[in-house]
């Protein structure tokens, strides 16, 4: 990876003065950007889902504990190591204590479709306290596009058809677990909405991991897909997520 060039502390001000410049306006597009997400309409969810979480079953309405707005994130099941995606993995050791989400009436879970056991256990490996759950067979996954079967439901990741996404280059998304974040929304009638879905690159926002190296000479130094569990540095490499 190349070195950033020693230069003058004048030089180097004018650069960084140039740069704050375009980090401002980046920060009031972000801004803006944040309230038409805001505004987006809401679709009311019907269907009555059932998950498993540590608690036994439970209902989407449930997963709100109580508050007005849920953050949910979707993680990938990686059937062919018993666990969770690495680079999932990484998103979720980035979240920080919910006890500050909780505070303006918001909840954050996270759902797999791994089955409950298997998930816990994977959950207590990770040392993660926020709360999962399992949403192994229900259409919940298929619903919300992070499932890929065309034998359960029409192909659809990150807003493109299976024939866009092909086209587009990217024929991994078509089949198998893939990754996002749903916002919700309950209403004084227990009836829940959803608000905002995103995919892909979409979660990049959520990895504060990245975002501190973003800050650094040297980068990322890799892509996410390359990402491993944090307690399998020193083991032999696994399989990357896409």
């Amino acid at each position: 990876m190349t070195r950033p060039t020693v230069a003058s502390r004048s030089d180097w001000l004018a650069a960084r003065k140039a740069l704050l410049a375009e980090e401002k306006e980046l920060t009031h597009r972000l801004d803006a950007l944040a309230a038409k997400r805001r505004e987006l309409p809401m679709v009311p969810v019907d269907k009555a889902y059932v998950f498993e979480g540590e608690h036994g079953k439970a209902t989407l309405a449930d997963l709100f504990d109580g508050r007005r707005q849920l953050i949910l994130y979707h993680m990938m099941w990686r059937w062919d190591l018993d666990a969770g995606c690495p680079s999932c993995a990484l998103l979720l050791d980035n979240v920080a204590h919910i006890e500050h989400l909780r505070h303006k009436d918001t909840s954050f879970v996270a759902v797999s479709r791994g089955p409950w056991d298997n998930l816990a256990k994977y959950r207590a490996r990770m040392g993660w306290t926020f709360p999962m759950y399992s949403s192994y067979g229900s259409d919940f996954n298929y619903d919300f596009h992070v499932t890929m079967d065309e034998s359960v439901a029409p192909v659809e990741y990150n807003y493109r058809t299976k024939a866009e996404l092909i086209a587009k280059g990217e024929p991994w998304f078509t089949e198998g677990e893939q990754p996002g974040t749903s916002v919700f929304w309950r209403d004084d009638d227990n009836r829940v909405f959803h608000t905002y879905s995103s995919y892909s690159r979409g979660g990049d926002i959520l990895i504060n991991t990245h975002n501190y190296l973003d800050l650094t000479p040297l980068g990322r130094q890799g892509h996410v897909g390359e990402a491993v569990h944090h307690d399998m540095y020193d083991e032999s490499p696994e399989p990357h997520c896409h």
